[in-house]
């Protein structure tokens, strides 16, 4: 059995806007000048509290604490009013999971700073039930340390050498390296794919299944 393992936002999903536009507001309802969309987008992965912490390293704790309520607030009011589109998947994804899903040795699981409140509404709202494990930012230390992807390993019985995590940001890579799995970088994401790092780069989803092909089928020889 194989273990494909995805991060969410900037992976499979493009949330930008609605998480920009949610810490926009959540700075703006305490009377902060907001962060710029590039510091934003440089801490998506990250679990809440952290991600304020380095956005709102000049304010203290209890307002970074109010900070991560207000986005909470903000985006789940954006949830419930635009629907899936409040995270609209990127173009091949669900083909690409459908086509993973298909295979019989394949398992496919989620290692996400989002909430599970977030990942369960996010997969209800796009009818994305395959993922067999699902790790998030309630449980688990911030990204990168490696829990999420160890967790996920203990759960399907799979080896670190038969799995792979695949995310957008160095956050992503870091802690799939720390768990001793490959890492899949794509390029669309928040975080610049040259400074990933990664053992592969993923240009598009079509090369997704022939990547993995190709990446166990060397790992049988191998053996």
């Amino acid at each position: 059995m194989r273990l494909i393992l995805f991060d969410v936002d900037g992976t499979l999903v493009d949330s930008q806007g609605a998480i920009v536009a949610c810490m926009d507001e959540a700075f703006r309802a305490e009377g902060l000048a907001p962060p710029s969309r590039e510091a934003v987008l440089s801490i998506v992965g990250l679990s809440l509290p952290q991600a304020l912490a380095q956005l709102a390293t000049e304010h203290s704790a209890r307002m970074q604490d109010r900070l991560v309520e207000g986005y909470k607030r903000a985006y789940q009011a954006g949830r419930l009013r635009e629907g899936p589109a409040h995270s609209p998947l990127y173009p091949g994804a669900r083909a690409a999971l459908e086509a993973l899903h298909a295979v019989p040795d394949y398992i496919l699981g989620v290692a996400t700073g989002k909430s599970q409140r977030g990942l369960d509404a996010l997969i209800e709202g796009h009818g994305l039930h395959m993922f067999v494990t699902r790790q998030v930012a309630d449980h688990h230390p911030s990204k990168p340390h490696p829990s999420m992807v160890l967790t996920a390993l203990s759960e399907t019985g799979i080896a670190p050498e038969s799995a792979v995590m695949i995310g957008d940001t160095s956050f992503d890579m870091d802690m799939g390296r720390a768990a001793g799995v490959t890492t899949i970088a794509v390029d669309w994401g928040y975080h610049p794919a040259e400074r990933l790092r990664a053992d592969h780069m993923l240009k598009s989803f079509d090369g997704l299944p022939g990547l993995l092909q190709q990446l166990w089928a060397t790992d049988e020889e191998g053996h």
